[in-house]
């Protein structure tokens, strides 16, 4: 959260928010939180989630790119996190979304993992996928990112995006960068033959600190701002 720094009082919409734990997380630093996310299963466990806590986290069912037409205010912050904008095909509509829900002079918080890490087969033992946004990637796995072994077999649909069309797509919506770090190592132990380096910090073992892992960025809504493409 060091990104965010003080969210007291700060209204925040977190994209993509899963089953809520961030959410929540922000809430109890002082934040007034509205998270928003695809999967009704994941909404109504975070609803559960925030009723068993207390919380008055908002949580909405919904698909990020109709967003606007479900949602009609603006945040101090538009927050997303890990494993998100690989489920998006257009990073165009992501960035007029966010755009669309920052307050002039408001800030996205953005960390994702890196696009270099998605080029990798699941062991990282050779390169399959592009590095840049082209067809989509279509897998069939069995078990799931929450338990690996667990009895399902699952078909996903994503995208890889390079760093370039990230920061593209929000400098075209005139969203000011104001911070950009790499990061070589997940702070997450997510992938297969990672090794920790220290408390919290792994890294792929035959591949050390060889390939970028994380990426952040921050960016802010300038008072003469536009929120489409075609302003």
């Amino acid at each position: 959260m060091g990104l965010l720094g003080d969210v007291t009082g700060q209204s925040i919409l977190h994209l993509q928010c899963h089953f809520g734990q961030d959410s929540l997380s922000l809430a109890r630093l002082g934040a007034q939180v509205t998270g928003v996310d695809l999967s009704n299963q994941a909404i109504a466990h975070a609803q559960r989630l925030a009723g068993e806590l207390q919380s008055d986290v908002r949580f909405i069912c919904c698909d990020v790119y109709e967003l606007p037409q479900q949602l009609n205010e603006q945040f101090d912050v538009v927050f997303t996190s890990y494993g998100t904008i690989g489920w998006l095909p257009d990073l165009d509509r992501w960035a007029q979304t966010i755009a669309h829900f920052l307050k002039p002079g408001g800030k996205l918080v953005f960390v994702e993992f890196h696009p270099v890490v998605w080029m990798f087969s699941n062991d990282f033992k050779s390169i399959v996928y592009r590095y840049f946004k082209s067809d989509p990637i279509v897998e069939t796995e069995t078990g799931s990112y929450a338990d690996t072994h667990a009895p399902v077999q699952l078909t996903s649909v994503t995208w890889n995006h390079g760093l370039g069309e990230v920061m593209s797509s929000l400098l075209r919506l005139r969203l000011q960068i104001t911070h950009f770090e790499e990061f070589d190592y997940s702070p997450y132990n997510c992938f297969q033959g990672t090794e920790a380096i220290a408390p919290g910090k792994f890294r792929i073992a035959h591949l050390g600190d060889k390939i970028p892992m994380v990426y952040a960025i921050c960016a802010v809504k300038k008072s003469n701002h536009r929120t489409s493409l075609s302003d």
